[in-house]
């Protein structure tokens, strides 16, 4: 989205008063400069304590002894974008409108504002130089609110009167995500009755936690920014923008914030600087053990008329080798290491190859606190390793270069780097590397780059945030919704399996059925809703989690494929002998439902999804100008002639596709 260009006037200036205050009002610009270019002039104005701003569809009134924010459509419908904010901010001081920007300050609590309409929002930032916190906005309060959508892994559109979601069994209400941590991408959107709604996107999701409320039966929002001088986090932007209240509404502001801010870098254009990133069209994911990591393990693959998959190992000290890797290559598979760089253990007490690190990085590179102890990593083993650390070391000492050669001297083209991306930023009090968040996530960004342009790998890392779509080409864990729950589950190693055997350890094998809440909050389509892959389908492939491949949660099975279908994603496998004897062949027959329709829509946006019945469980999806159109249906009933649990597709000018898996 180009940015409007601005006619220069004369400025203009009054002085208004305002409950004993004086308001200053800078009139500068033209229709271009603040609306649509049509009409009127679109002035930011004031009146009284309200200011007026122009956002496509409609204006958005600050007031300003509160920040709340109100909505007016074009169509006259009103409803409240954002209630006060939390605590007293003080006496608002004069306002000056200049050069198409409202300032103003909150002495008290030493805060700074400024408001504009930045192409087709209202933008707001909030300065402030002290340690302090703010909370706003305070969205979803509105009695027309009838939905909330969130970014947890592909994304929720959850109703906000829905007493279980507003109940301790959905685990939401009292919980709080962390925007650059939690959310796979930094906004939510709300919709409200009547075809309206609104997208937030916060720029600044360092040092921003939304949090989810209940009140009075009734699910809203609180955004919490911490402003901390040495965490550069003195700034918080907030951009408003009201929608068509689509599920996705939110979604579709975000990636055309993305796009105006040059943000998204696409598929194809991955795939002319790397050709092998192509071979990831059509492609299922599998993490492989035992016999399905040898050449015997490819030719049953073969055999079973499977021609695209990304087969990876884990770091258990039994890569795939040279004669394999070159057998799989050759069938037109990618082949690629799991690696972490975020661990680091004595070498000679190490759990996993990739936990060792040669001296000094084990003593010396650790995150520290404040108070000068550790960061303990994974599990309680060792440490964090600090980012900056081997940033330092690296032109020296080459820690990361010999580490890469060595993982991919078996032939392997691709490259899947745990943790970088997904957002687990640290702080390092360290004098010898000092680190802010920011700086973090700046040095994950080099060397994901530096993997996947200089080295020319197929990168892909976990659950990665939307901020790393220019350095990696695929996500495992980004199609994943997860329940903090999750995470106590998978502790229980009596229930979710431990890792043992070696060649087929339980943790991925081992069938599990999810407690009923769980299930519901991360697997019912009622409310999944494709956040991710409306922002990001046709730059980065996801997945879900690796520890929860298609396997593993056998009352999901059905449910999780006609998802995979309808999103154009990839199922995330995990593979030894006795699963590809069990299910060898219902795989074969779903990837090769699946290959045509992500060979044509792989490097196509999301540009459309809807729900086709009152219930939800009828959804369908299109994907660039209808060169693909995919209908699931996950209720118990037919539907137009597309049966309970079946999923179709129409390829643009051709038949139509059924698929109905039958599930594991």
């Amino acid at each position: 989205m180009k940015a409007r260009k601005l006619k220069k006037t004369k400025t203009q200036t009054k002085v208004i008063a305002v409950s004993g205050a004086l308001l200053m009002i800078g009139v500068v610009g033209t229709a271009t400069a603040f609306g649509t270019g049509t009409g009127e002039p679109r002035r930011i104005e004031a009146h009284g304590t309200q200011l007026s701003v122009p956002v496509d569809g409609g204006r958005a009134m600050v007031d300003l002894t509160s920040l709340v924010v109100r909505a007016r459509a074009d169509d006259g419908r009103t409803w409240q974008l954002s209630a006060p904010a939390a605590g007293d901010l003080g006496a608002p001081g004069k306002v000056t409108i200049r050069d198409g920007k409202a300032s103003w300050a909150y002495g008290d609590g030493g805060l700074n504002v400024t408001a504009s309409a930045q192409e087709g929002r209202l933008a707001v930032t909030v300065r402030s130089a002290r340690q302090s916190s703010l909370t706003w906005p305070v969205s979803g309060t509105d009695g027309t609110t009838e939905e909330l959508q969130v970014p947890r892994g592909e994304g929720l559109s959850i109703p906000v009167a829905d007493r279980w979601w507003n109940s301790a069994s959905a685990g939401l209400a009292g919980t709080g995500s962390d925007m650059a941590e939690g959310l796979t991408m930094p906004f939510w959107g709300t919709s409200q009755s009547g075809r309206h709604g609104a997208s937030y996107i916060v720029e600044s999701d360092i040092g921003t936690t939304l949090k989810f409320v209940s009140a009075d039966g009734r699910l809203h929002t609180e955004a919490e920014h911490e402003f901390a001088p040495q965490q550069a986090t003195g700034n918080y932007t907030v951009t408003f923008a009201l929608t068509d209240g689509s599920p996705v509404a939110a979604a579709r502001d975000y990636r055309a914030w993305l796009q105006g801010h040059g943000g998204i870098t696409t598929l194809r254009q991955k795939i002319a600087r790397n050709p092998e990133v192509a071979k990831l069209v059509g492609a299922f994911h599998a993490y492989t053990w035992g016999q399905a990591r040898s050449a015997e393990g490819v030719r049953r693959l073969r055999g079973l008329g499977i021609d695209r998959m990304w087969l990876g190992y884990d770091a258990d000290g039994n890569p795939m080798d040279g004669k394999t890797t070159r057998l799989a290559r050759q069938a037109g598979y990618l082949i690629g290491p799991y690696d972490s760089w975020a661990n680091a253990q004595d070498p000679a007490s190490a759990d996993t190859p990739v936990s060792a690190w040669p001296a000094p990085v084990w003593q010396d590179a650790c995150v520290r606190r404040a108070d000068g102890t550790i960061v303990t990593g994974f599990r309680g083993r060792g440490c964090y390793v600090s980012s900056e650390a081997l940033r330092r070391a690296e032109p020296s000492r080459h820690y990361l270069a010999d580490r890469t050669r060595q993982m991919t001297a078996n032939g392997a083209t691709s490259y899947f780097l745990d943790v970088d991306a997904a957002g687990e930023l640290f702080t390092d009090h360290s004098p010898a590397h000092p680190m802010t968040k920011a700086q973090d996530r700046r040095n994950r960004l080099a060397r994901m780059a530096w993997l996947s342009g200089d080295r020319h790998l197929v990168l892909g890392s976990e659950s990665a945030g939307s901020w790393a779509n220019g350095v990696l080409s695929f996500s495992h864990g980004s199609g994943t919704p997860v329940d903090d729950r999750l995470w106590k589950l998978e502790k229980d190693r009596r229930t979710w399996g431990g890792y043992q055997p070696a060649n087929a350890p339980a943790v991925y094998f081992k069938p599990v059925r999810l407690p009923a809440d769980l299930a519901k909050t991360m697997y019912d389509p009622r409310y999944r809703v494709p956040l991710y892959q409306t922002v990001l389908h046709d730059s980065v492939i996801s997945t879900e989690r690796w520890e929860l491949p298609w396997s593993k949660l056998p009352d999901q099975s059905r449910t999780r494929a006609l998802l995979a279908m309808l999103y154009n994603v990839p199922l995330n496998l995990v593979l030894d002998q006795d699963e590809l004897d069990r299910h060898g062949k219902q795989l074969a027959q779903v990837q090769r439902y699946f290959e045509p329709l992500h060979k044509v829509a792989a490097t196509q946006p999301m540009t459309d999804f809807h729900w086709l019945t009152d219930d939800h469980l009828v959804q369908r999806t299109t994907f660039g100008r209808g060169v693909l159109t995919v209908t699931a249906n996950f209720s118990a009933t037919s539907h137009d002639g597309l049966p309970a649990g079946c999923v179709d597709a129409v390829i643009k000018g051709g038949a139509r596709h059924r698929l109905c898996p039958t599930g594991l």
